[in-house]
């Protein structure tokens, strides 16, 4: 490359990464004559290049992780070299050269994880040596001479060597900061240097068998010392910030740590892992930690609930002290007094001094009255509150000094301190001047300037733009215009005089018509989870059998899958190529799926024929290329080009970003940042990143610096250099980033419209904005008390009253598409597979006019109305009546029967009874409390449809069970299995199953006699004579019959203590807003919502995702047990909870 380019302005690159095995390092680094470091790790290196005899001004040379066997060559030819990196290769003594020791300014060597048997040969030459680092080698002595004339080492560390003994020298270490001696067997050194490097901060001795007997007796003079690692003996380290001492047999933290204050408020690390019989200090009490902005104390949700301050005092006891409220208010009152007599004393003093400065004037006759302004008209408007922080940060004009501001898109871009000054002659900027006034106080200066080719947008542009700026100051002076050739002198000084003119500038904010060229691409995709693709030729030889192909030619876009790739490759593909055409091609191209010789001939013309045979070329073992990403920085007058290495988490800037992204998944979109450019080297594509609020100037030397690296390196024809735009990014260049995110933000904890501003806020004003935002949260349902169970009194008062207003029920069954009347003796047997109808007539009571009005009329208009008595009695109102239609659906019915009922019985109810017809619809156990009051607690349920036929041998088990109140008493069929037994049934459990003509209810040791009676009552309705009932106790069962018809004897629940907790929550999002609400004691496996978190308590245990802190607290003497319960694998503990648990229900036809 020539050297009139961009290459002579370069002070750094890092080519690191890239293969330069066989004699492929780039010939074009000599043209770098302004090279200041140079970074070549992992580059395959053998030797060190030729080039770097050219690059006389370089300083730093990083040759690590490579095969290197001698650093032999022109290294000793470079007088500027400060710094010598090369760790990890395969360097022996014989290798390092003794004359780079002669080099004045050499301060850095590192020769770490090398084969070095010794000190290197006329190091100690080396006087001006700050950092020494030759660990992991095999040295096993150190020259007495070596520290003689290194006595400014900062930075020692001779770790994992093999040294028996330290030079006593060592203590001319006086600026000696770090000291590493870890993994030595030291068995002769007594360490007695180490009181004399008084200026030591860090010091490793692990694994260097240190005893009490080869220590020192005291480090108290080391006051500098931080960090402080595996030492027995302390002194008074007040400047220690780590401690580790993990893997020994600490019983205590050691006394000179804990017993200076400064010490451990200043500690930042303590590890003490691996110490069995360590007995930690007490931890602090903290305060509840707030999450999700909701605060999920137990005192504060209380206090929502509306609980009495007692309670929350109670709730909250055990966390803070006991306070004396009656000293409270003393307290109060006497700050209250000593306040108010301060704020007097302060008002005295100050009218004092105006009298005494007052009379001083007069003496001496300076007191002129001041001159009484007339406030403005202006000044007394209300100004509109209009959000500039899209185009001016908030910390603009607080300091003084001048800022610069360039119009580009109709939007001002701050322009870097380095090119104040220099403007474009078609384009308009804006120039800010902050200073102090005589008062101290901020004063500004605006400017707008005006180039003498600009277009009418940037001229309007910065004409609108300063005054928004003075505007976002709140500042009273004008805005100046200032136009190229005629600046002002006021103009000229803010720039010392030193304004010079460029040509060229921005392109226009208007749009502008221009026919698109597509370059043809023809990519191959890869991977599994999350495709990336890769530029291979465009030419058919390039197609593999078994992969997926992507070619591009503008506006046509073709996918071709090969005979064996994978068909989740190719729709993944396809998905990718929508993308491309809506992003990018504004869903004007054409996208084609091609399969393996299905192709049309203008598939092949584009990849300039068919072949004879696709055969399949790509290795097995194919890995892309990792990319490499390069940061421009520029300068005044010079370039760099470091790479970022995003393998490591100190790079990533964003804290929120995911911990389960792989080291070699680690290039994410966060990296990227707006005031930066940026070039992304994927070997066969070059990537130019250009953030929105990059100088000019970097972007053109970003553009230039792309060419240079692609043709400097070894890659492909094919390669190419792409430039994008933040905002307006390629799809392959997204490609190349993990879980790029071009999706809207979305913080459920927070209102819509204030998660985009989050990012945009900071310090208070953040603070009061999320204060304000805060997303309400309601708990109250998880504090309250459980509902109480309705007594048996009043649900029978409430059956009778329901029962009197019926006038008649009539009951329908679907049988196939039609409803058939179902016979009154089967009211209330009820089928899971079926659907029933009911119609209901109710009579309505008749209002009566008021009687106490007749009563206040006069004796004279009572005789008028005795004669009309009778003809009121014929006019008063008749008794009216309504009609509900209840409609019952199975759990395992299908929703035909709802469809059916809509569209053929609904409507003959409609026209037999207009206008007094209600529709009410239940599904199986969330049938409604007046529908259940009118079977009078005998509503039975079986399995199954109504006339599907039934094996008469096979044994029925029923359940019966109330929850909550009389009248949600039901009689369900479960299966057939002992374990579902119970031995107490309270409010009522009965079992009663039948087999060959003979029925058992039976009745646990624990059971209500009066709930045992209602079930031999239903025993009778379900039963006729034919069958032989009996009513047995536990433990009086039958073994011939009982048992075996039942099955087996098992294990079953000797307590239902759960049904007195048992309590459904449901955790919801559809009021815009965290909410919990809790279900009635009435409910069943239905109530379980897919869509959200539920949580049963049954008094032991919490089951699913939250535990539930007040139950531990309210509760004490029954703790709860957190448990996660998967849809399709409930416990029984779980199951039992709900009334007849069975088999989910699925959708049918």
């Amino acid at each position: 490359m020539a050297a009139t380019g961009v290459l002579p302005f370069i002070r750094g690159v890092d080519l690191s990464g890239n293969d330069f095995k066989g004699g492929y390092f780039p010939e074009h680094v000599k043209c770098m004559s302004s090279l200041r470091w140079l970074k070549l790790n992992r580059t395959g290196l053998c030797y060190l290049p030729e080039e770097l005899a050219s690059l006389q001004k370089l300083e730093h040379l990083s040759v690590s992780h490579n095969s290197l066997t001698t650093l032999h060559g022109e290294l000793s030819s470079l007088p500027n070299l400060r710094a010598v990196v090369a760790r990890a290769n395969n360097l022996k003594n014989s290798g390092v050269p003794d004359d780079i020791f002669q080099l004045d300014d050499l301060s850095v060597l590192d020769l770490s994880y090398n084969q070095l048997t010794e000190i290197p040969r006329d190091l100690e030459n080396s006087r001006n040596m700050l950092v020494l680092n030759l660990s992991h080698n095999s040295i096993d002595s150190i020259p007495n001479q070596l520290f003689i004339n290194l006595t400014d080492l900062l930075y020692l560390d001779l770790s994992d060597n093999k040294l028996d003994s330290l030079p006593p020298q060592m203590r001319r270490l006086v600026h000696l900061q770090t000291l590493t001696l870890n993994n030595n067997p030291l068995m002769h050194a007594q360490l007695r240097q180490l009181p004399a490097m008084v200026a030591l901060q860090t010091l490793h001795l692990r694994n260097t068998q240190r005893t009490q007997s080869n220590m020192p007796t005291s480090l108290e003079g080391l006051t500098h010392l931080k960090y402080y690692i595996y030492i027995f003996k302390f002194g008074k380290l007040s400047s220690l910030t780590e401690f580790m001492a993990a893997n020994n047999n600490l019983e205590l933290i050691p006394e000179g740590l804990c017993s200076i204050t400064p010490c451990i408020q200043i500690l930042i690390i303590l590890d003490v892992r691996e110490n069995p019989n360590l007995v930690m200090p007490p931890k602090p009490v903290d305060r509840a930690a707030e999450w999700y902005n909701i605060d999920f104390s137990l005192q504060n949700q209380l206090r929502l609930a509306g609980a009495s301050p007692a309670t929350v005092a109670a709730a909250g006891g055990g966390v803070s002290s006991p306070r004396d409220p009656l000293a409270r208010k003393m307290r109060l009152r006497r700050r209250k007094d000593c306040s108010q007599d301060d704020q007097a004393k302060q008002v005295l003093k100050g009218m004092s001094d105006v009298a005494q400065e007052k009379k001083n004037l007069e003496e001496n006759g300076d007191l002129k009255y001041a001159d009484l302004k007339i406030r403005r008209w202006d000044k007394s408007l209300e100004k509109p509150q209009l959000d500039y922080s899209e185009f001016f940060m908030e910390d603009v004009g607080q300091v003084p000094g001048l800022t610069v501001w360039q119009i580009e898109n109709f939007i001002p871009v701050q322009v870097d301190e380095t090119f104040h000054g220099k403007f474009y002659e078609a384009d308009s900027y804006i120039i800010l001047k902050t200073f102090l006034d005589d008062n101290g106080a901020l004063n500004w200066e605006i400017f707008y300037w005006i180039g003498q080719e600009a277009t009418l947008d940037k001229k309007a542009g910065s004409a609108i733009h300063a005054v928004n700026l003075r505007n976002f100051l709140g500042a009273e002076c004008r805005t100046i215009r200032e136009e190229m050739g005629d600046e002002s002198e006021e103009f000229s000084a803010v720039f010392n005089n030193e304004i010079s003119y460029i040509e060229g500038g921005t392109a226009s904010g208007f749009y502008t018509v221009e026919d698109s060229n597509y370059s043809v691409r023809l990519y191959r995709v890869y991977g599994k989870k999350n495709i990336r693709l890769e530029s291979v030729p465009v030419k058919a030889s390039s197609l593999d059998p078994r992969y997926v192909f992507l070619l591009d030619t503008g506006l046509e876009i073709f996918v071709w899958r090969g005979a064996n790739a994978t068909l989740s490759g190719t729709t993944k593909a396809r998905l990718f190529a929508e993308k491309i055409n809506k992003n990018e091609r504004k869903s004007k191209a054409e996208i084609t799926t091609l399969m393996q010789n299905q192709e049309p001939p203008g598939f092949w013309e584009v990849l300039g024929g068919q072949p004879e045979e696709i055969k399949k070329h790509v290795p097995d073992d194919f890995s892309p290329v990792r990319p490499k990403l390069y940061k421009v920085g520029l300068g005044l007058g010079y370039l760099e080009l470091p790479q970022i290495n995003y393998k490591l988490s100190v790079e990533h800037k964003d804290p929120k970003i995911k911990l389960d992204i792989l080291p070699e998944m680690r290039l994410v979109q966060s990296l990227l940042d707006t005031k930066g450019v940026y070039i992304l080297d994927c070997w066969s594509d070059v990537f130019i990143w250009i953030g929105r609020k990059s100088p000019r100037l970097v972007r053109a030397a970003a553009l230039k610096l792309g060419q240079e690296i692609c043709s400097m390196l070894h890659r492909p024809k094919h390669a190419c250099v792409t430039r994008n735009l933040e905002g307006t990014e390629c799809q392959i260049f997204k490609s190349k980033f993990k879980n790029w995110d071009d999706v809207l933000k979305v913080d459920y904890t927070r209102a819509a419209e204030t998660v985009q501003q989050k990012d945009n806020l900071q310090g208070k004003v953040k603070k009061d904005a999320e204060k304000k935002d805060q997303m309400k949260a309601d708990l109250t349902a998880l504090f309250l008390p459980r509902q109480p169970a309705m007594p048996l009194t009043e649900a029978e008062q409430l059956t009778e009253e329901w029962n009197e207003d019926l006038d008649g029920m009539e009951g329908f069954v679907l049988e196939g598409k039609k409803f058939a009347r179902l016979p009154e003796e089967e009211f209330g047997h009820f089928h899971t597979q079926d659907c029933y109808v009911f119609l209901c007539r109710y009579w309505v009571p008749v209002e009566y006019e008021d009687e106490e009005k007749e009563k206040k009329e006069g004796a004279g208009e009572e005789g008028g109305r005795a004669g009309k008595a009778e003809d009121e009695e014929d006019k008063q109102p008749e008794e009216d009546f309504q009609c509900v239609v209840y409609f019952w659906q199975g759990r395992q019915a299908s929703n035909m029967g709802w469809l059916t009922f809509t569209f053929s019985l609904q409507k003959k109810f409609e026209s037999l009874f207009p206008g007094k017809l209600k529709v009410v619809r239940m599904t199986q156990q969330q049938e409604n409390l007046k529908f259940l009051s009118h079977f009078k607690r005998k509503f039975i349920i079986h399995k199954g449809k109504r006339k599907q036929k039934t094996d008469a041998a096979q044994p029925s088990l029923y359940h019966i069970r109330t929850n909550g109140s009389a009248l949600c008493t039901r009689t369900i069929q479960i299966g057939t299995d002992s374990s579902n037994l119970n031995s107490e049934f309270l409010p009522c459990f009965s079992f009663y199953f039948y087999n060959q003509g003979i029925v058992y209810t039976w009745v646990g040791r624990a059971a209500d006699p009066d709930e045992a009676k209602l079930a031999e009552d239903i025993m009778n309705c379900m039963f006729d004579d034919t069958y032989s009932k009996q009513v047995i106790n536990e433990g009086e069962e039958p073994e011939n019959f009982f048992w075996v018809g039942i099955g087996s004897q098992k294990q079953y629940d000797e307590d239902a203590d759960y049904m007195k907790h048992a309590r459904l929550f449901r955790c919801s999002n559809e009021k815009g807003y965290f909410s919990v609400s809790e279900k009635c004691s009435d409910f069943c496996q239905d109530d379980l919502a897919d869509d959200d978190i539920m949580l049963l308590d049954n008094g032991k245990e919490v089951f699913l995702c939250v535990y539930i802190q007040h139950m531990r607290s309210k509760d004490a003497e029954q703790p709860r047990k957190l448990r996660l319960v998967r849809k399709g694998n409930e416990p029984h503990c779980f199951m039992r909870c709900f009334h007849a648990w069975g088999a989910f229900k699925t959708t049918l036809a």
